[in-house]
């Protein structure tokens, strides 16, 4: 990879205080490479609803690690992904590893977007496509409702294959730092199929007090974020993205992290075990 005349690669991270955008800037970082860490109020201003902010967070960059906001298979992102590409082509951005969400039609589509825009310029593009943050139940939006011993979401009885963030990041940093990713997709989840009854179970005894999963329907799910203040169309596609995403498709493991770092992925009851443990200390 193309880097500065320190030979040490600057890499932008887009949405760096978020959930994967942290834990990737942070491995980054430990590794030597001079991060940029992109956000909406740090140093280096990068805002995925303001474009003008995109080439000056880009320039001088190697690489990239590309996390859109809110989803990639939101309205929009089809557009964002190629202007956002001509953008990091026109700066001589090499390397991409780009976030996206597994059993997600819409997403692929914004994948393709972006890796047509970086095909003139040669540019590598490494697409990561995760399951369910396994840290959506602590820092995410269920946290509030876990902490209250109501896990309350649209998912029925199907199973989830969690994957931990911190996996991800360290999957993330292997594409962006070594070499023979390009052109990859990696589909990650954790080692094992977890309902949301059966995840309700781990946290209540990670947590010590009772967590209970309540089954809700699309709609009803809707009208729940809608009393926390989300808009109605917002809170409407979330919760059918949701739905979508939990209707039995993504019911199934892969091997992507062991193929990618040589080890398996970290359980969810671990995960669950060391964050309680973790936030106790």
């Amino acid at each position: 990879m193309t880097t500065n005349t320190n030979n040490t690669p600057t890499i932008l991270v887009t949405g760096a205080n978020g959930k994967t955008g942290r834990r990737v800037a942070e491995r980054l970082t430990a590794r030597g490479a001079t991060v940029r860490a992109g956000s909406r109020s740090g140093t280096t201003r990068f805002d995925w609803e303001s474009v003008a902010t995109w080439a000056p967070a880009l320039r001088g960059a190697d690489a990239a690690y590309v996390n859109y906001y809110p989803d990639l298979a939101a309205p929009g992102a089809v557009e964002a992904m190629r202007t956002f590409g001509e953008l990091a082509a026109a700066n001589g951005v090499r390397r991409l590893t780009l976030l996206s969400g597994r059993g997600e039609p819409d997403a692929v589509r914004a994948e393709e977007a972006l890796r047509t825009a970086l095909g003139p310029s040669g540019a590598e593009l490494t697409v990561v496509r995760a399951s369910f943050f396994a840290q959506n139940f602590n820092e995410g939006a269920l946290a509030d409702g876990v902490a209250a011993g109501t896990l309350a979401f649209p998912a029925a009885g199907t199973a989830e294959p969690f994957i931990d963030a911190d996996d991800l990041a360290d999957v993330v940093v292997e594409t962006l730092t070594r070499d023979g990713h390009a052109g990859l997709v990696h589909e990650l989840t954790g080692p094992r199929l977890v309902t949301f009854a059966e995840a309700a179970a781990v946290l209540s005894a990670a947590s010590g007090h009772e967590v209970t999963y309540v089954p809700m329907s699309e709609g009803e799910y809707a009208s729940l974020l809608q009393e926390f203040g989300i808009p109605a169309p917002d809170a409407q596609w979330l919760s059918a993205l949701f739905a979508m995403l939990l209707d039995g498709h993504n019911a199934f493991v892969t091997d992507g992290v062991k193929r990618v770092l040589g080890r398996e992925p970290r359980d969810f009851t671990a995960f669950a075990t060391q964050a309680w443990a973790a936030a106790r200390a």
